[in-house]
């Protein structure tokens, strides 16, 4: 732990079920920490009874391990993230802790959707990649196919990872290496995770192996032979610990990635120089609980040595926390040692303010960037405590489950007693929900699930006039859509008022926003932006604060529905204050500006967006049609359909309020045939004859009155 230059933290991502938790069964087999015979079945890193059950990673799970290259001793710590596309949040967090990943893709399904995103959430967080192409062993015995054909199919895996890399990488001018894989740099990988064997060009020169003896091997059904020759943990822990950086040369390049405090200050240099002896810096990458020592917080030391005992700061709470035990992860035990030094991955007990993304250290300093996410919560479901008895109970843990998982965003309301519990996918609320049922013991009720709408403007409005209730203050605006590209840069966090004002204006005019506009952006609102044209109003400094409370009231509750506003630009181009302070409080400023903005957008044509998710479904020929069928069925349309090996491959989008209960209508449709899945792909225009439909759904739902304002007469 003390040598950085022989340390690697690694991550290994994948599409679900590539094999990524099968792997590092191995892997952690290699390292005599499991035995070798139950390798591969017992999902070591799978430790929650709902991740057997599932045979699914729903929780990234950390070990540390050591591994003999070229004599030398080497510390890997790893996590082994989640592959299905609701719990994503979790392998961006990762990324955030580890300098390299190792990438898995199936050999018979190739590179798949959350291939892509998992490569993505690396890549912008600057770790970088490796290969190991899995279930080899499918090619030889299953689908029989010849050397030449494998070899084809095996480099057609290689050219579209390669594809994805260098599509990522071209923007990024940090990266001066070339990250794309190769068989003969020794940085791909392939074999079975399952039987335990694996080769790579260095370990074919090493152990003398070629491809034509694995094949015969694994023919002949001999695969105890062929783990014994060339054994899979020894092939991908050598390539983790000659082609992955170690934390002396990533962090150099990683901080400037991730953290915009003062460049040429002490602080940055120690954690440049992953000093031991500098100022204490952890990054906070996960928060578990165990039922004895309380909230664990997981994540990278990039400076100083973290012990038990000092008193340290956490990003956005006053007064510091006491770190009560120190200790680093073997799986689901937590080994206690005295000290961890920059460069390791730590767990932390006593950080009880700290929450996922928080950054903690002994000297307050400008925190890291916040961790980005790359889909929101789409759907939502009440949930009730059975009992009034557990309502306290209920409302502690959700705020523990939004403390664990960001991506989970929780509404509690105190008066009804029903909360709401928003996330990325039906898989991902019942998860949560049977957590809270089994660990807490909280017999909860949910409702139906309740799909997350958006509202925003689709044309350019007049000038519209808010008027005070003491017709004392009056303000003008206009509000007009933003393009497609301003909307993705906001969500991505690309420009936001915390980045400095200079390179937030260049953010944005990257994106399309015109020069003047940029230097004149008032504040960023989730995807809005409002900008002040005003020239010279007399007290309008001192009430921008309160405009600026009234046009967030305005797009959090839009006027349709009263759901979020999304990609409006709003300008203020005039203002008329009362000379007297008292005459231009909140109550006065407040709903002259909320209802401006209301008006504004009607004018504005606002309509209603609903989110969609692009559908992949891969099926027997014979149930082509009932496949794309259930997509056009669901209000959806199907883009692509292709052959893929023996199977029909039918790709297209659909809205995610059809989508549920797809998976059992799917499953009858083509007799348990079909393979699918699903990610989330933004918002999108709902059609015009549904739209009043749903509006008032939405406002009977919410307790709203039933006529819409009665400017509304477009629909």
């Amino acid at each position: 732990m003390d040598r950085p230059e022989n340390i690697r933290n690694i991550a290994i991502a994948a599409h679900v079920d590539h094999g990524k938790t099968t792997l590092t069964d191995n892997l952690l087999a290699g390292a005599g920490m499991i035995s070798d015979d139950t390798a591969g079945e017992q999902l070591a890193m799978d430790t929650e009874e709902d991740e057997q059950e599932r045979g699914i990673t729903i929780d990234a799970a950390n070990v540390s391990m050591t591994h003999e290259y070229e004599e030398t001793n080497h510390l890997i710590n790893l996590i082994d993230t989640p592959g299905h596309v609701d719990f994503g949040g979790d392998v961006t967090r990762a990324m955030r802790a580890v300098d390299g990943a190792l990438v898995v893709v199936d050999a018979v399904e190739g590179a798949m959707p959350q291939t892509e995103t998992v490569l993505r959430q690396a890549l912008r967080e600057g770790v970088k990649p490796t290969l190991f192409i899995n279930k080899v062993d499918r090619l030889i015995s299953e689908l029989q196919e010849g050397p030449e054909e494998m070899q084809e199919r095996l480099l057609g895996v290689i050219r579209e990872v390669n594809d994805l890399i260098r599509g990522m990488t071209e923007e990024m001018d940090d990266i001066d290496e070339d990250w794309t894989v190769g068989v003969e740099e020794g940085t791909v990988g392939f074999g079975s995770a399952l039987y335990k064997w694996g080769v790579s060009m260095p370990s074919m020169q090493r152990t003398g192996m070629d491809f034509g003896e694995i094949m015969e091997l694994e023919r002949a059904d001999n695969r105890q032979e062929l783990h014994e020759r060339t054994p899979l943990s020894d092939v991908v822990l050598d390539m983790v610990c000659e082609h992955f950086p170690n934390p002396v040369d990533a962090q150099p390049r990683r901080i400037p990635r991730i953290w915009r405090g003062d460049a040429d200050s002490e602080i940055a240099d120690t954690m440049r120089l992953v000093d031991e002896e500098g100022e204490v810096v952890l990054m906070v990458t996960d928060i578990g609980i165990d039922p004895h020592a309380g909230e664990i917080a997981a994540g990278r030391v990039f400076s100083g040595t973290i012990e038990k005992g000092q008193e340290l700061y956490v990003s956005g709470t006053a007064g510091t926390n006491r770190v009560q035990s120190v200790g680093i992860y073997m799986g689901g035990e937590r080994e206690e040692v005295d000290r961890v030094p920059a460069g390791n991955i730590a767990a932390v007990t006593g950080l009880k303010d700290a929450i996922a993304g928080s950054t903690v250290s002994s000297v307050e300093m400008t925190p890291f960037e916040s961790i980005e996410h790359i889909s929101e919560p789409v759907i939502t479901k009440s949930i009730e405590a059975q009992s009034m008895d557990d309502l306290p109970k209920l409302i502690e843990t959700l705020r523990q489950v939004s403390k664990e998982d960001p991506t989970i965003s929780i509404e509690i309301n105190e008066d009804t007693g029903e909360h709401l519990i928003s996330g990325q996918g039906e898989l991902h609320l019942e998860v949560q929900t049977q957590r809270i049922e089994r660990n807490q013991g909280i017999p909860v009720t949910t409702g139906e699930p309740i799909v997350v709408f958006r509202e925003a403007p689709q044309e350019p409005s007049r000038e519209v006039e808010g008027i005070s209730p003491n017709r004392h203050n009056r303000f003008y605006i206009t509000l007009q859509p933003l393009t497609e590209e301003l909307v993705e840069t906001l969500k991505r966090g690309e420009a936001s008022m915390d980045m400095p004002e200079l390179e937030r204006r260049e953010a944005l005019q990257d994106a399309g926003l015109d020069k003047d506009t940029s230097q004149d952006v008032e504040h960023i609102h989730g995807s809005n932006i409002i900008v002040d044209d005003t020239k010279g109003i007399q007290h309008l400094n001192e009430t921008m604060e309160l405009v600026l409370e009234g046009m967030e009231e305005a797009l959090n509750d839009g006027p349709l529905a009263a759901e979020p506003v999304e990609g409006s630009l709003i300008q203020l181009h005039d203002a008329r204050l009362h000379e007297d302070a008292i005459h231009r409080g909140p109550a006065q400023v407040i709903p002259a500006v909320r209802q401006a903005i209301h008006n504004a957008l009607i004018d504005s044509e606002v309509r209603l967006l609903e989110p969609i998710q692009e559908v992949r479904i891969d099926v027997p020929n014979e149930y082509m049609g009932s496949a794309s069928g259930e997509i056009q069925g669901r209000r959806g349309r199907v883009d692509d359909m292709y052959q893929e090996g023996d199977l029909m491959v039918v790709e297209g989008v659909a809205p995610v309020e059809e989508m549920i209960g797809f998976s059992s209508d799917i499953r009858s449709a083509t007799e348990g045939r079909a393979s699918w899945n699903t990610e989330n792909a933004g918002f999108q225009v709902m059609a015009d004859n549904l739209q009043r439909e749903t509006i008032m759904e939405i406002r009977e739902r919410k307790g709203m009155k039933q006529e819409l304002p009665q400017t509304v007469d477009y629909f």
